[in-house]
């Protein structure tokens, strides 16, 4: 907390309350617990994870205590997010700073218990590639960040735009093809919706999804499922067992 000016209000079983001074130093804070968490090694077959909801508003206080609807809120998304990932709303979105708030990503609306109309929950992402171009942090008004979906297959990579599709399979006709027995000839599909990516399967034995940052695996038999920041598409058997019949995805800023 220290690193990012903030403090702890008070601990909650495995979890923690924090309080910031400003956005930014409250989301500089949950990337680098996130960071933190990602670089430790497992514990035998336990691997430390831990799911951040943040956001931005006035508290009540009482003694060193925090109380009211901003603190609500926050236990809401907690409670939303997958392992490994950082949710947060649009109050604290537009408190950022420009370059700050390029690494969000408006997902859903969502009730919370008490509180009249919806809010739009954001995941934000925390990691940082070095091969991700550097943005322009200098402009006060950047450009809305378009989020494309890269899937990447045997060296080769596929880009689905907001909107678009890719189907995947291990027939030639499909975007990407799996050479893999374990692949039907049409195994899955890939969507981009409502700024948001889903993957659909269409097959026989099934489609697999492993998000980074979460040791479970959803099973998919002709359903669909929301895909994270990052992670893995096995096709037909689990992607934890990796193999030809594995992709690797990513979401990057266009």
């Amino acid at each position: 907390m220290k690193a990012a000016a903030g403090t702890v209000v008070k601990t909650l079983g495995d979890g923690i309350v924090c309080r910031f001074r400003d956005a930014d130093a409250a989301l500089r804070a949950a990337t680098l617990m996130q960071a933190a968490a990602a670089r430790m090694p497992a514990a035998g077959e336990h691997k430390l994870e831990i799911r951040i909801g943040t956001t931005w508003g006035p508290v009540v206080m009482k003694g060193e205590d925090v109380f009211g609807d901003t603190v609500n809120v926050c236990a809401r998304l907690q409670g939303l997010a997958n392992p490994g990932q950082v949710l947060t709303t649009r109050e604290l979105v537009r408190a950022l700073s420009p370059r700050q708030r390029a690494r969000c990503r408006e997902l859903y609306p969502t009730k919370i218990r008490g509180r009249a109309g919806e809010v739009i929950v954001y995941e934000v992402m925390w990691r940082e590639d070095p091969d991700v171009t550097q943005m322009n942090v200098a402009a006060e008004a950047p450009r809305p960040a378009i989020w494309v979906l890269k899937l990447t297959y045997g060296g080769e990579s596929v880009t689905v735009e907001p909107g678009g599709a890719a189907r995947l399979g291990r027939d030639k006709t499909n975007d990407v093809v799996v050479a893999s027995t374990l692949a039907s000839r049409v195994h899955a599909r890939v969507v981009g919706r409502d700024g948001n990516y889903f993957i659909a399967d269409q097959s026989s034995n099934g489609t697999f999804l492993m998000v980074d940052g979460n040791t479970r695996e959803v099973r998919l038999r002709r359903e669909e499922a929301l895909m994270g920041e990052r992670g893995w598409i096995g096709l037909g058997k689990p992607a934890s067992s990796h193999g030809a019949h594995v992709l690797r995805y990513r979401l990057e800023r266009r």
